[in-house]
């Protein structure tokens, strides 16, 4: 028994919406990057679906690096809010508007 491509491509909308309903709607910058990440992981989740239904492993060599650069982005992030987390005491991004510290 196969489950449908539809079952995998909502799904992926599901996590999607979630993802952009939390970055619009968050303060916090973690939450935001977290929420970012959920919407690159539904995107990944579409990739290796269309590549399953054409039996074509291409999508999963794009999901590898794309995962690959995710893991950088999150440490590279982190390192981010570590740093304006020590100058600032917030990391909350309405309170972030200015360029310099």
């Amino acid at each position: 028994m196969t489950i449908p491509i539809a079952w995998y491509l909502v799904l992926a909308a599901a996590l999607f919406c979630i993802g952009a309903f939390g970055a619009l709607t968050r303060r916090s910058g973690i939450a935001i990057f977290l929420s970012i990440e959920l919407m690159l992981n539904a995107a990944n989740l579409t990739l290796v679906a269309y590549s399953r239904i054409h039996g074509d492993s291409a999508g999963q060599m794009f999901v590898f690096f794309a995962l690959a650069v995710a893991a950088a982005e999150a440490a590279v992030g982190l390192g981010l809010f570590i740093s304006i987390y020590r100058l600032r005491h917030t990391i909350d991004v309405n309170r972030l508007n200015r360029l310099r510290w």
